[in-house]
């Protein structure tokens, strides 16, 4: 009878419906954790594969188009870690490197964002370029379209000069457009001055050819004579100084042909 009760002892302790209900649930909880964290393993193992190649995606990428493709695929990849489970041990790896994760993406968005700022800026400078070369055809041009001009290639100069000088191969390729640009803009600035100093040149030979003309007698003695031969002579040489590609310059050449005919029939006398 005591042996019985023990045996029934035994079995109320070890067997009861509470202990098996007890045992059952703690079952079930270990095999939702092996779930978990298989679940969190092949989530890790898929995502990461995702991550790495929109990173490659990135490296290789050619147009701005597959370079935002790409950054997209990488943001993703990043907010897929974040969904994996912390108390797993996969969720634990990841976010153990999920900063430095965060850190390069950012870096290379700043650097993405940096060259998209960089394109844009030659792109402008050769804008700029283009209408200057464009305006400066077919010269002569005034004073105040040299003007226009020079502002043009000021405006392309000044685009290339916000590039950082950090950025070595945009850098590189930038100094050489600019040694160009500043090249052309040295033409146009003694282009424009060239015609500057031909506009007042003409201008002072006209005054002169009209105070000549004006003051001239009817019966010049020789040293009437010799005050328009010099006169004339400095009519001649204000005209010289006009040059060839002015808007000035015809005009110019057809007055100093009418001076120097009249210098000479002067000397003849």
């Amino acid at each position: 009878m005591i042996g019985h009760n023990h045996r029934y002892w035994w079995y109320d302790s070890r067997f009861s419906i509470y202990g098996f209900n007890a045992f059952r649930s703690k079952v079930g909880q270990l095999e939702a954790q092996v779930f978990q964290e298989k679940n969190a393993q092949s989530l890790l193992t898929d995502n990461m594969q995702t991550f790495l190649n929109a990173k490659q995606q990135y490296e290789r990428a050619t147009t701005a188009i597959d370079k935002q493709t790409a950054i997209a695929a990488w943001q993703t990849a990043l907010n897929q870690f974040e969904q994996i489970p912390g108390q797993t041990l996969a969720g634990k790896t990841v976010q153990n490197q999920l900063d430095n994760y965060k850190r390069e993406f950012q870096e290379v968005i700043g650097l993405a964002a940096g060259n998209d700022r960089i394109s844009a800026l030659i792109t402008a400078a050769r804008q700029f370029s283009w209408q200057a070369a464009k305006a400066g055809q077919n010269p002569p041009h005034t004073v105040t379209e040299w003007r226009q001009i020079e502002n043009l290639w000021i405006e392309a100069i000044e685009r290339l000069k916000e590039i950082p000088s950090k950025d070595v191969a945009d850098y590189t390729k930038t100094q050489k457009l600019l040694a160009i640009y500043e090249a052309n803009l040295g033409q146009v600035k003694v282009r424009r001055q060239a015609e500057a100093d031909a506009v007042e040149a003409l201008e002072r030979a006209q005054r002169e050819i009209e105070s000549l003309l004006a003051s001239i007698p009817a019966d010049a003695h020789d040293g009437e004579r010799n005050r328009v031969l010099s006169q004339l002579q400095s009519i001649i040489h204000q005209l010289e100084k006009v040059q060839n590609g002015t808007t000035t310059y015809l005009k110019a050449q057809e007055l100093l042909l009418s001076a120097n005919n009249k210098l000479r029939q002067l000397q003849i006398k």
